[in-house]
């Protein structure tokens, strides 16, 4: 329990996505999990076919594992993603390789699982986490046994250590939840700024004013903040980009306003 407490303030304290997913792959790996496959939007759609640019990614398969999955869209034939879009909670592996040899795994399934296999994926577990904010976010890992243990192995290191790796799962989430992220599309700093601006309800000449700047150069600002967020109203932008931890971001007491 020590250990756990101890991974559980690491978690907490961290200041970014990289600090908290390099701590927990560490944590993981010490139960027997040692690669792992997390994703996460908060603008899914029904199929998963949404903008792929949303998604938060982060896994420590090799790079060419990760690309054969994404680029070829076997994720949304992945049984296991597509069991976390209807639930909630951890779920054995086990399953796959029943329906495997029954014959009801669908096609494209199949071909998730001979890629899994052909990287000594053959074992693990998947945890479909709780919606946070928002009923179109989703946030799911995958977390595979090392090589050379089998399905069994999971199950038992499951049923001894499976409450502490789901709460240490959740707390991961939780705080990755709650940091800047989405690195691909990144508000520069006076896109940051101007939008800030607007959700403090100011008109594009207030700010223009406020920072100095001609109200065209504001209102350029915005269109390539709108750009950069792949929307099309400075509403949008402002929601998106409060959804994605862009904006009001604290960097330090130096952030903080004065009185």
């Amino acid at each position: 329990m020590a250990e756990v407490l101890e991974h559980l303030k690491r978690i907490v304290a961290a200041t970014s996505v990289e600090e908290v997913w390099d701590s927990h792959i560490r944590q993981m790996a010490s139960y027997g999990f040692d690669r792992a496959l997390y994703g996460f939007t908060r603008f899914r759609t029904g199929n998963l076919e949404g903008d792929f640019g949303d998604t938060l990614v982060l896994s420590n398969h090799p790079p060419s594992y990760v690309k054969a999955f994404f680029s070829q869209k076997l994720y949304l034939a992945s049984p296991m993603l597509v069991w976390s879009q209807h639930n909630v909670g951890a779920q054995s592996w086990g399953w796959i390789a029943k329906a495997l040899e029954d014959g009801t795994l669908p096609p494209e399934a199949r071909k998730v699982h001979a890629l899994n296999a052909s990287y000594g994926i053959t074992a693990g577990y998947t945890i479909s986490f709780q919606p946070t904010a928002s009923r179109r976010s989703l946030a799911v890992i995958g977390l595979a046994a090392r090589e050379g243990l089998t399905q069994r192995d999971a199950d038992e290191i499951w049923a001894r250590h499976g409450t502490d790796i789901e709460l240490q799962n959740a707390v991961m989430n939780l705080k990755i939840a709650a940091l800047p992220q989405n690195q691909r599309r990144k508000l520069t700093d006076r896109q940051r700024e101007v939008l800030e601006w607007v959700a403090d309800g100011k008109t594009t000449q207030d700010i223009a004013v406020l920072v100095g700047l001609t109200k065209a150069t504001v209102e350029k600002h915005l269109r390539l903040a709108r750009q950069v967020l792949d929307v099309e109203t400075t509403a949008q932008a402002v929601l998106k980009a409060s959804i994605q931890n862009q904006i009001f971001l604290f960097e330090g007491p130096d952030s903080l306003p004065t009185t």
